[in-house]
């Protein structure tokens, strides 16, 4: 019986450490991607990837996840950038504007750690599923905009080096890996797709391609480098943040209020996802404790700031792979954690031989991702339906309001911020609610579906 339970412990050991390994490829793409799009460099990402995922994993109220950096959380970081260079601290000259960045990730952790502390975990409940779609549609959108901005030069955004039409065939050849390699690698080998995620395949065979053409275009930044503990003490010591300010706090609110808002959805909506899937494959029925995640979250968003990373939350493409690949306990996340930052040391030298333009690709490939197509395929399903034959009582109605949400929450979200595309839709929803009678409304609330990658 001793052998037994010893060997069934060694063979969940090797598979803890196997659904690890595989993950951490994805996070450290996905690190990298994001550390590029949010302007502060693919090793910021790489490193948030990996201390994210490690804090939240070990102490967490997810037992099964992986979290990291999220698109969502990336798009608003972009434009907390983007004001900050636009003039946003002009009134505040002796102010150094990566401290000032880092300081909103510090305050966006001390807010989620007090939410926690609060117990606000569980108002997730109430946020209309339709919001929810809206604004991730938002989000897929403004990655989709400001890629297009970059790849071909619009909107005042200087365009990538190298040349557009080069760029371009390097950007749509990477997205079109990312979607053809899987069904590709499966047909050569279902085990494949378990050790070489489609991303990380094209992120490298484009890179490989692309350098044995000696192509001369942008290559990533990684914003640093790392080759001893002396580099690693002067990154804390240049953007660990040191002026707390009232001013300075207040000028960031906005931005935390934001950033904190979409940690809380993404994390907790993606909980509920991971809590379902867990008791499908294992049978265990347990919850997350969605308080002692978002102060989890909140440490470690509090911990990227002291070294210039950036802010994530539970993301629901990574946790749902790792249970995908075996995982069974927080040992499994802790380790992508782990494998993350020992492959940045590792790798880094490499990292800066990938075409800017392949992270275009990746990212359009995960706002794709994020963009919540379902119900916009039922919603125009039903509209060609009518033709052919009448709707049941209601339906129509219940369609129209449904997308009447989708559509506004992604608009003011794309066309003002996040903020005030959720809180006036869910207090619209809330006020159609009590005021009219619209068929099947209510059940539109959300039962945890996201997409937080």
């Amino acid at each position: 019986m001793s052998t037994t339970n010893t060997t069934r412990t060694g063979v969940n050991n090797v598979q803890e450490f196997l659904s690890g390994l595989t993950v951490s490829f994805v996070a450290i793409s996905l690190g990298a991607a994001f550390g590029v799009l949010s302007g502060r460099g693919a090793l910021a990402g790489i490193l948030s990837a990996g201390v994210i995922a490690l804090i939240t994993s070990a102490i967490g109220g997810t037992r099964i996840q992986c979290s990291g950096p999220t698109a969502p959380m990336t798009a608003v970081t972009v434009l907390l950038i983007s004001a900050v260079s636009g003039g946003l601290l002009q009134d505040h000259p002796g102010v150094d504007p990566d401290q000032f960045i880092n300081l909103v990730f510090a305050l966006t952790g001390i807010t989620l750690v007090l939410a926690g502390v609060l117990r606000l975990g569980r108002f997730i409940q109430v946020v209309p599923k339709v919001v929810i779609s809206g604004f991730m549609n938002g989000i897929a959108v403004l990655i989709w905009v400001g890629e297009m901005k970059g790849l071909f030069g619009l909107g005042g955004k200087e365009a990538i080096e190298g040349g557009v039409a080069t760029n371009a065939a390097v950007a749509f050849t990477t997205l079109a890996l990312c979607f053809l390699l899987p069904s590709l690698l499966r047909k050569i080998d279902p085990r494949l797709t378990s050790f070489l995620p489609a991303t990380l395949a094209a992120i490298v065979l484009v890179t490989v391609v692309a350098s044995v053409a000696s192509l001369d275009i942008e290559r990533i930044a990684l914003g640093a480098t790392l080759g001893s503990f002396a580099d690693l003490s002067a990154m804390f010591t240049k953007h660990a943040p040191t002026d707390w300010s009232p001013a300075l706090i207040l000028l960031g609110l906005p931005f935390v209020g934001q950033l904190a808002m979409l940690a809380y959805l993404d994390t907790l909506l993606t909980s509920l996802v991971v809590d379902k899937k867990i008791d499908e494959m294992y049978g265990t029925g347990e919850k997350t404790d969605q308080n002692k995640e978002l102060m989890a979250q909140g440490v470690a968003n509090g911990a990227i700031s002291l070294f210039g990373g950036i802010p994530g939350a539970q993301a629901t493409i990574r946790s749902v792979l790792i249970l995908n690949e075996g995982a069974r306990s927080r040992i499994a996340g802790v380790l992508v954690g782990i494998f993350v930052l020992v492959e940045m040391f590792v790798f880094q030298d490499l990292i800066v031989l990938i075409p800017q333009a392949v992270f275009t690709g990746v990212l359009i490939k995960v706002g794709y991702e994020v963009f919540d197509w379902t119900p916009v395929r039922i919603y125009v399903d039903e509209q060609l339906g009518r033709e052919t034959g009448p709707p049941a009582p209601g339906d129509p109605l219940v369609a129209h309001f449904d997308m009447f949400f989708i559509a506004g929450t992604t608009l003011v979200t794309v066309l003002v911020n996040l903020n005030v595309a959720v809180v006036s839709f869910c207090v619209l929803f809330y006020v159609m609610m009590r005021f009219t009678t619209v068929p099947d409304l209510e059940p539109a609330i959300t039962e945890g579906l996201s997409d937080g990658d």
